[in-house]
């Protein structure tokens, strides 16, 4: 017996209470399929998939079932920065799990279609699928179009730091606000949204084909379409998440996030999803998997290209296509095939060739976009873990956007306890060349774990800076950051740790070619790693804890109970 029939018994009420919200006595005995979504007039990514919504509800009644819909709004990321709006973004994660473990548990569904577009949305719902194990798929609700000159709105970071260094002017910077986001959908770069549109697909949870589709263009309600129809077929079979996502399917997602360049919150978002689907993933994990892979993405922010072009190029199974030796391809999908299985009848589907029709239209080749394997933009990998006595635990940095420069570097210490001091010291011209600008208590205990992005963009955008200086945090980045940039950095300074006790003029060294991070010496000299250690040792009897940022509501509870960056940031 379906789940949704099995409560009716339970639940005497059911019949009346739906009864009374317009089902027929027909929609009652039918298989009931859950239509979760971030829609809401929060953002572009969330304020067209009502559309969606409605088509993948198409496609369960065409299929013979019933859909319900649910809506668990997100909030932007965009929106949320430069003010205190942005410590909610990761907290709010956290929330869409929890609504859709509420939704799914307080009235259980036979199966579910979960649609979001971005950064919080996404992972959100993919750790509720996780926790309830519902039969789901998920539809990405794709990106917007670029606006003229491919204007992208991870370039609006850039020209607000010029207009505040009086390089541009205010009427020049208002033009790029009017027109860096002509439509709805996710932003067109390969930040956290693009990012975890294409591991949605990666992890076998949604259809071939289906991430980084533009938002403006019918393929996306077919793709919606189609959705509701296959979440009925799980529905019948009784096929759930966790049949299909394996640590088989986390290493794939991995592997394909190494070839993109993705964005660094993925190591915060594919650790907490696995958490709920009981497998743990570490920050080992990441390294072996990004170590010396073959980076093929030509796409913003590292590239030139917005992220649309990726469908147009082939899309996510063209990269797997590149990757195909590397993956599981035994791993299954939510089309009730492998995902080798899948790769082969896109072949034969008509699918690359429609693709390559829109490409056709911008005039690049296939090529331009996603490299072959042979030839890949890089064969390093793109992103790291480093370790040592400034970051026991770990930190991450995407050293495919870190000028070469700043690989190795010994440099001085310049640390701040928020952004808003960091930030300010930049476009003041009171960071120098060789400093190490840190920004410290704003992880997950901390402040919640907001973005350093104005801060990054100010010195991605300084030619003085970009090249000479590293700034280093307990929070985290935006996808869209660029530069020498190192974030996640653990324990904590809101859990005393080592990042905490540094202080102005120590010496740090980086090394990503041995993946180190340390203090190296104190007031402008060089100690030897046992002085450093009895240096910190007395430091850290003087430390003392700061008192909650936060004394109610969810920030309290989430800086409460998160647990390290490295782990996921996951509440416990």
């Amino acid at each position: 017996m379906l789940p949704s029939q099995n409560v009716r018994k339970l639940a005497p009420e059911m019949d009346p209470l739906r009864l009374g919200m317009g089902w027929t006595e027909d929609d009652l005995e039918k298989p009931q399929i859950m239509i979760e979504s971030t829609f809401g007039d929060s953002h572009p990514g969330s304020a067209h998939l009502l559309e969606l919504v409605n088509d993948a509800a198409d496609g369960v009644r065409q299929s013979g079932g019933r859909a319900a819909r649910f809506f668990v709004t997100d909030i932007c990321d965009g929106q949320a920065q430069g003010h205190d709006g942005i410590n909610y973004s990761l907290a709010s994660r956290d929330m869409i799990a929890n609504m859709v473990e509420i939704h799914h548990n307080a009235t259980p569904f036979d199966a579910g279609v979960f649609l979001a577009s971005c950064d919080k949305g996404l992972p959100g719902l993919l750790m509720g699928i996780g926790r309830t194990d519902l039969p789901a798929i998920v539809v990405t609700g794709g990106v917007m179009e670029a606006g003229p000159d491919l204007l992208t709105l991870e370039q609006i970071g850039k020209y607000s730091a010029m207009c505040q260094r009086g390089e541009i002017t205010s009427e020049q910077f208002t033009w790029y606000k009017h027109h860096a986001c002509p439509s709805c959908g996710a932003c067109s770069f390969m930040g956290t949204a693009g990012t975890m549109q294409v591991l949605c697909e990666a992890l076998g949870l949604s259809l071939p084909g289906s991430a980084l589709l533009p938002a403006t263009r019918a393929d996306l309600r077919e793709v919606a379409v189609k959705a509701g129809q296959q979440a009925m077929q799980l529905a019948h079979s009784g096929m759930k998440a966790h049949d299909i996502v394996t640590r088989k399917s986390f290493e794939n997602a991995i592997i394909v996030h190494a070839a993109i360049s993705g964005s660094t919150n993925a190591l915060l978002h594919i650790p907490a999803i696995a958490h709920e689907f009981g497998i743990e993933l570490d920050a080992d994990t990441f390294e072996a998997f990004h170590k010396d892979a073959h980076f093929l993405l030509d796409v913003r922010p590292a590239g030139r290209w917005p992220s649309e072009f990726v469908y147009y190029a082939g899309g996510v199974p063209a990269i797997m296509e590149e990757l195909r030796p590397l993956l599981h391809l035994d791993a299954m999908t939510v089309t009730g095939k492998t995902l080798g299985e899948n790769l082969d009848d896109l072949k034969t589907s008509g699918y690359y060739e429609k693709c390559a029709a829109y490409l056709a239209r911008t005039g690049l080749m296939k090529e331009d976009i996603i490299r072959p394997y042979s030839r890949p933009i890089g064969s390093e990998g793109t992103t790291a873990i480093l370790r040592g006595n400034l970051a026991p635990y770990g930190a991450v940095v995407k050293h495919s956007a870190v000028p070469k420069e700043m690989h190795q570097a010994v440099l001085r210490a310049r640390p701040f306890d928020c952004e808003e001091d960091a930030i300010a010291a930049v476009l003041s011209h009171e960071i120098q060349p060789g400093d190490a600008v840190f920004i410290r208590y704003e992880g997950p205990k901390g402040s919640g774990m907001p973005e350093m992005f104005y801060t990054t963009e100010a010195i991605a955008s300084d030619e003085l800076l970009n090249c000479s200086i590293a700034l280093i945090t307990d929070g985290r980045f935006s996808g869209a950051t660029k530069g020498p940039a190192i974030g996640h950095v653990s324990p904590e300074a809101a859990e005393g740790g080592p990042i905490a006790l540094v202080e102005e003029n120590d010496l740090i060294k980086i090394d990503i070619p041995n993946r180190l991070l340390a203090i190296v010496g104190a007031e402008g000299e060089h100690k030897t790693p046992e002085e450093m250690n009895i240096i910190l040792a007395e430091r850290k009897k003087n430390w003392q804890p700061r008192a909650p940022r936060y004394e109610k509501g969810v920030l309290k509870i989430y800086s409460e109970h998160a647990v390290s960056p490295m782990k996921g940031g996951y509440m416990e």
